[in-house]
């Protein structure tokens, strides 16, 4: 099965577009684990046993994991994930990008060590950077596109004048991700959902390919707004599918650290089902 069929099968199993951000902070993990970087799996473990029939997908954070040592921890958790929640795709969220030689082994990283079913890269360094993680058919690749951070001005919100039609950055990244970049049809792009008319542009511009919208939460996105720019009804008028790519919606710190206390699993679940619910009364609203 493939990546997008993967998303398919979660989203109409799990009846969610929630995605769950893994980004274990161990100065954050409640009082009987707190600072304790050898308890990153354990914590891990337990956000997914309590939310793995809540989510379209996890998404580990790779930094969250290196800068603990914790590499062999995050390992253990994506065989967790295989183990107990086969139906859920993982995005491993590494943001790459570098020569194709690299490149080759940063794939290997992404799947063949943890067995990812997609990565999260970055498009600077052009298409050569992004070929040898293609080469993995049926795996997924997420190109960052409009990202929620306030820097994300400083280039992906500047004019191309050398490109016709001059496009904002932003919007040319779109344009080859939903064009000839998208070699065997295993692109995403990475919206942020702090700027829903800009999600809005570029589900125009990509309708067909999956976004991953981090920012709901803890980074002020709504999830309303989120939702009416980037989903769209996956059947026409007429009862045919349509080639609508699907939402992934991300919230990470607002979940995890739902609670300090020994409750923490639970106080997870609960922030996740009503992110869930609100993400799925949005779409019966747009």
């Amino acid at each position: 099965m493939n990546f997008l069929d993967q998303l398919g099968a979660a989203e109409r199993q799990n009846q969610s577009l929630l995605c769950v951000g893994l980004d274990p902070d161990p100065a954050r993990f409640p009082a009987h684990l707190k600072g304790d970087a050898s308890k990153i799996y354990d914590f891990c473990a337990a956000i997914v046993d309590a939310t793995a029939d809540l989510v379209i997908a996890f998404k580990p954070q790779i930094a969250y994991f290196a800068a603990h040592r914790a590499e062999a921890q995050l390992e253990q958790l994506m065989a967790h994930m295989r183990r107990t929640a086969p139906q859920v795709p993982i995005i491993l969220d590494a943001k790459r990008g570098d020569i194709g030689s690299t490149a080759e082994q940063y794939a290997i990283e992404a799947f063949e060590r943890y067995g990812a079913d997609a990565v999260t890269l970055s498009p600077f360094m052009g298409l050569d950077s992004v070929q040898p993680y293609l080469k993995y058919h049926g795996k997924g690749a997420f190109l960052l596109c409009r990202t929620s951070n306030p820097g994300g001005d400083d280039f992906q919100n500047q004019r191309l004048a050398s490109v016709p039609g001059q496009p904002l950055l932003y919007e040319h990244i779109a344009r080859l991700a939903q064009g000839h970049w998208n070699i065997n049809g295993q692109l995403g792009l990475v919206v942020g959902a702090t700027y829903p008319a800009e999600i809005e542009r570029v589900r125009a511009l990509a309708p067909s390919l999956p976004l991953l919208i981090p920012g709901v939460g803890a980074q002020g996105g709504d999830a309303l707004a989120t939702v009416k720019a980037g989903w769209r009804n996956q059947r026409a008028a007429d009862g045919t599918a349509q080639t609508t790519g699907p939402i992934i919606v991300n919230s990470s710190r607002a979940i995890l650290y739902a609670s300090a206390g020994g409750d923490f699993a639970a106080a997870a679940r609960a922030e996740a089902l009503k992110t869930r619910d609100v993400l799925r009364a949005a779409c019966q609203a747009a």
